[in-house]
């Protein structure tokens, strides 16, 4: 009876992952999504423990119940308080964190697995699930943690193209294969030696393959990552025999691994290119283009403001910077200030900007903005050379014309948001220093862009200021 209810309640947290997916695909479900896919986890959760702390479970864990017991409420504890006090900037990165965990864990039930004294010796289909998961484990480990570096600005983000970096995934990968022929072949418990050398591999090959991925692809590796941890923890199904855990784990890397494929489209990216890091692709020139040599046109919020309000369509384009200075909520009050001047405000939402997938429709759905207003780029993208202003609010690579007119430039080839076809530009950056990707953007010297510095959530809030003001003088 037990068996059953736990096969059931297993199916049905199946389910409810499924339809939280389906859930997150848009908008206007995600609140849905996600509380699918919170019941679905607290389902599984409950019966994993009702399993494990069954009489006879605790007969066999013996004193170690204890212990366990402690761990999973330590974990839980320490999970709910970081993930309370996570900025919304800093989410990508505690994503980035939270994939090494699972392929930490890959690893270490991997070698736990072969360790085991009742494990199933000589198994070879068992001794596959091992070295798989260890392998991709281990890659996810090192992988997500340069990630996270990269993401919290700790090493740079340009890409580290060494010589002959090709030559080196592939030879890392040939000695993977080899090591596993001889894991699988070795007697018990001789394979120890060939699994753990394969690990030291695996865990170079993903500090590698990540730190050959420059800044502009980060919120793809992100993704990535997100499809590597769910294969992990599918094959610490199989290691397990916990169906539970492989339809799970396969959700999630098939949900990565297709959200990557849809980014990697956006930005005219192979994904090839992007896991191998930068196949393909040769070190952009260095050096500043005549492009790029210009005047910079100042001016002060009271000025945008006089344009915003003569204006009959606004396209606002959010980026990182909006999300650092945490200005979604005074944009927002912004956008209704000119609605009921009668101006066509829409926000424009490029694939990748910010740090993460969707980051900026988060950010403009926390502020409770019009999701029929929020575009995605390839539906506003033909509107700007009719629109009278843009308001470029923190945002930078998504916005560099280099990407379509600059051959050396390493974003070279990535759709953009045109934004510079509008009759004119005004763009919120702190100071003149270059966005994520390491790159400067020739759009700042046009002659219809317009600079207001300073952060953008006070030259939000002095815009608001400014545009009431001269509604009531009106």
């Amino acid at each position: 009876m037990f068996v059953s209810a736990q096969h059931i309640a297993y199916l049905a947290a199946a389910m409810l992952f499924i339809l939280s997916l389906r859930g997150l695909s848009t908008q206007e479900t995600a609140r849905r999504g996600n509380a699918f896919g919170i019941i679905g986890m607290a389902l599984a959760v409950a019966m994993t423990c009702w399993a494990l702390f069954s009489e006879n479970s605790i007969q066999t864990l013996g004193d170690g119940t204890g212990i366990l017991a402690g761990a999973i409420a330590v974990g839980a504890l320490v999970g709910a308080f970081v993930a309370g006090r996570v900025a919304m900037t800093s989410m990508p990165e505690l994503v980035a964190i939270l994939h090494s965990f699972v392929g930490a864990a890959a690893v270490l039930v991997g070698l736990a697995s072969y360790l085991e004294p009742e494990k199933k010796t000589g198994d070879v289909a068992h001794l596959v699930e091992i070295f798989a998961g260890v392998l991709i484990g281990a890659v996810t480990f090192t992988g997500s943690i340069v990630a996270f570096l990269k993401l919290r600005a700790t090493i740079g983000s340009k890409p580290l193209l060494l010589p002959g970096r090709h030559a080196l995934n592939a030879l890392a990968i040939i000695g993977c294969v080899i090591l596993g022929v001889l894991f699988v072949r070795e007697p018990d418990p001789g394979g120890l030696q060939w699994l753990l050398a394969m690990t030291d591999i695996a865990l170079l090959l993903g500090i590698h393959l990540v730190m050959a991925i420059g800044g502009g692809d980060m919120p793809v590796v992100v993704s990535l990552l997100n499809s590597y941890s769910g294969w992990a923890a599918a094959a610490a199904g199989f290691m397990l025999g916990n169906d539970l855990l492989i339809i799970t784990g396969a959700l999630v890397g098939s949900s990565g691994a297709i959200l990557s494929t849809i980014m990697c489209r956006a930005m005219n990216r192979s994904i090839w290119n992007v896991v191998f890091g930068g196949f393909g692709a040769t070190p952009a020139k260095t050096g500043k283009t005549a492009e790029l040599v210009g005047k910079i046109n100042a001016t002060q919020a009271e000025d945008v403001a006089q344009l915003l309000l003569a204006a009959k369509r606004v396209i606002v384009i959010p980026g990182y910077g909006m999300a650092v200075a945490q200005a979604q909520h005074p944009v927002k009050d912004l956008t209704d200030a000119l609605h009921k001047r009668g101006v066509d405000v829409k926000f424009a939402i490029h694939p990748v900007a910010g740090r993460l997938p969707g980051h900026m429709n988060v950010l403009l759905a926390e502020a409770n903005v019009p999701y029929d207003i929020v575009k995605e780029m390839d539906e506003i993208n033909d509107e700007f050379e009719h629109t009278d202003v843009v308001l470029i609010i923190g945002a930078n690579d998504i916005v560099n014309p280099s990407a379509l007119t600059d051959e050396s430039s390493p974003i070279y080839g990535m759709p953009v948001l045109e934004a510079w076809k509008a009759a004119r530009v005004v763009m919120l950056k702190r100071g003149m220093s270059a966005g994520y990707a390491g790159v400067d953007n020739a759009i700042c010297y046009n002659e219809n862009t317009l600079m207001l510095f300073g952060d953008a959530k006070d030259s939000i809030q002095k815009l608001l200021a400014a545009v009431q003001a001269e509604a009531k003088a009106a």
